[in-house]
């Protein structure tokens, strides 16, 4: 896999580590933002190949920022990933967030090699329409 620039958004710190420390020492350029609405700033200023996002964050959720980047920047690919919360079942994100425009989604907690692998399915092309 070539370098990418990567965002990493998410309200758990240990989240946001974690990833780096898999993700930087393959020569990714990597940035992070806590939520939605700090995401949003970042993305402005500089286009991304993949953000990895959570899905359930104060201050603007995944779901939101899915939505809003496949406006602003519809050809940024989206990893959603999520551990459910309070009220809503992790898969139950997950399909939102596919819903909203996530190319490919993973559950919370996930193994390196899975995050890997979500990383593949999010970056692959489409698939063509099936008639």
């Amino acid at each position: 896999m070539k370098p990418l620039s990567i965002l990493i958004v998410d309200d758990e710190e240990d989240i946001r580590v974690l990833l780096q420390n898999w993700l930087q020492p393959a020569g990714h350029e990597l940035r992070e933002a806590v939520d939605g609405e700090s995401a949003f700033q970042q993305i402005k200023q500089h286009p991304f190949d993949l953000v990895i996002t959570d899905v359930l964050m104060p201050n603007g959720d995944g779901v939101e920022l899915i939505a809003g980047l496949k406006k602003t920047r519809p050809g940024t690919r989206v990893l959603a990933i999520s551990g459910g919360g309070r009220y809503m079942a992790s898969s139950d994100c997950l399909e939102i967030a596919q819903v909203f425009g996530a190319n490919a989604a993973v559950l919370k907690p996930f193994t390196r090699d899975q995050l890997m692998a979500g990383i593949e399915l999010a970056l692959a092309p489409p698939a063509p329409p099936s008639w």
